[in-house]
């Protein structure tokens, strides 16, 4: 008998999403990543829950009408980690015409179904807050609603809802050869120790590294795809209203401008065919420099290179040869050749259809499992147990418990931990019953918490995945939280 129903290869978005799925449905399940949950293209994604207005422009109208049902889901099951928020767009007439974008809103509102999100509108920002931050011959601009999303910690919280469901979630495990019988028996290097798994069945879930994953450790041709890399910039905040700014640039991208971690602004994005280690993928200059010029084109105030405090780069896969976007719905393959454990191979896709790939691609083994009916659409992500209009109460709730916390400090906490902020900070009274603190932020209990419950391993798990508090914390600071890490068991 296997030791697991289901093998995982790759800790990314579709990994634990799939990991998540099936490890609700019964199965046994082990996830093997070879270095820490979403260190891929996962954290390099816009950070968007949405229907996507380039999608419809392209009339492809089912699959807006999938992705905004999927964001009402996500508003359901994460309202900690996304945010409805209102978008706004510019009128410019040398790139679409304004009644033409007035029409297209019009329509994606007919195509969402959540009525709880304000209609888009049409707005003057010559009076109006979105305007301060424009520059002046801008005088229309229309408004619409949509998601944003910590998506880092989406990843890492789907794979704690998958582990206390029962799977097996291993990082620092990297799978260096599959034999493929009427099981998988896989060898895994797992932080340092070399072990033999056995599963039924096994997902390539590796994201760029998908290819590789194929040829060296399967031994198999891949599946034909390109490489995109997907690039972004944060800078220090640019306005102080907490809309999102959706900009048409001269080549027709729609540019993203959002508020980003209270004192940021991250600016995206911005895709180009890629070819290389994915481990090696980093943003160019060039496109450091386009999207400074696209900002540049609308705010008052203007962003130079040495404006940009950090660049986030990523590589993703698209079916067929790379055109320079990610598609929305990524590819699945499944070969289930007799007399052989069935093969899946998932990779691409937005944050948004995420959980609908996984149901997707586990709806492919009910041939080979009694599993459970279908169940992640109607239930919450950890923490998420409480309706997303309620996110306020919930912060306000957290200053009244713990008074040590400031409004901005317990509005972060809430936003990674939900409803099971309790389970970190306990019954702490003061500030110095939370350990060491490593900048105003961080304290030794939630380190504590993210290395026992969230797999992190190193400093840069913790400031860049599990938080972005990288982005403030200063050197001293970050040599003792190594120093911190390392000295627990």
């Amino acid at each position: 008998m296997a030791d697991y129903d289901l093998a995982i290869i790759g800790g990314g978005l579709n990994g634990v999403s799939i990991a998540r799925d099936a490890a609700g449905r019964g199965l046994r399940v082990i996830l093997l990543e070879q270095g820490d949950l979403g260190a891929g293209a996962s954290q390099a994604s816009p950070r968007l829950i949405h229907g996507d207005l380039q999608v419809l422009e392209r009339r492809a109208l089912f699959r807006v009408r999938t992705a905004l049902k999927e964001r009402d889901i996500w508003l359901r099951t994460a309202p900690h980690l996304v945010r409805p928020m209102r978008f706004v767009v510019p009128a410019h007439s040398d790139e679409r015409q304004p009644w033409v974008l007035r029409a297209w809103l019009l329509l994606y509102d007919r195509l969402a179904s959540h009525p709880r999100l304000p209609a888009s509108a049409t707005i003057d920002i010559t009076h109006h807050p979105v305007g301060d931050a424009l520059k002046r011959p801008i005088g229309l601009a229309f408004e619409y609603s949509d998601c944003v999303v910590d998506d880092s910690r989406l990843v890492v919280l789907t794979a704690v809802d998958a582990a206390e469901r029962g799977a097996d979630i291993r990082t620092g495990a990297r799978c260096v050869r599959a034999d493929r019988l009427d099981s998988w028996r896989l060898a895994v290097i797992d932080r340092g120790h070399r072990r033999v798994v056995t599963a039924r069945a096994l997902a390539n879930a590796s994201g760029a590294w998908t290819a590789s994953v194929a040829e060296t450790v399967l031994r198999m041709k891949p599946p034909e795809f390109g490489a995109v890399r997907i690039s972004q910039i944060v800078v220090r905040r640019l306005f102080d209203t907490d809309n999102v700014y959706v900009f048409q640039n001269n080549d027709r991208r729609l540019i993203f401008a959002s508020p980003y971690e209270r004192d940021f602004t991250l600016i995206g994005t911005v895709g180009h065919a890629f070819k290389g280690d994915p481990a090696a993928v980093s943003m160019t200059s060039g496109d450091v420099g386009y999207l400074c010029d696209a900002a540049n084109r609308y705010f008052r105030e203007r962003v130079e290179l040495v404006d940009v405090v950090r660049t986030v780069s990523g590589a993703n896969l698209v079916a067929g040869p790379a055109r320079g976007r990610a598609t929305r719905d990524g590819a699945m393959t499944f070969d289930r050749t007799r007399g052989k454990a069935p093969l899946l191979t998932i990779f691409g896709g937005d944050v948004t259809t995420a959980r609908l790939r996984a149901e997707q691609a586990v709806a492919r083994l009910t041939p080979f499992y009694p599993m459970s009916p279908r169940w992640t659409a109607h239930t919450p992500l950890p923490g998420g147990d409480f309706a997303w209009e309620r996110f306020d109460d919930e912060v306000d709730a957290a200053v009244a418990r713990w008074r040590f916390l400031s409004e901005p400090q317990a509005r972060r906490l809430v936003a990674a931990y939900g409803s099971r902020l309790a389970v970190i900070l306990g019954d702490a009274r003061e500030r110095a019953d939370l350990g060491p603190a490593f900048g105003p932020e961080l304290t030794g209990v939630e380190v504590r918490h993210l290395m026992a419950r969230e797999w992190a391993r190193f400093p840069d798990d913790i400031l860049w995945r599990r938080s972005k508090l990288g982005l403030t914390m200063s050197s001293a600071d970050r040599d003792a939280l190594a120093a911190f890490m390392a000295a627990k068991p």
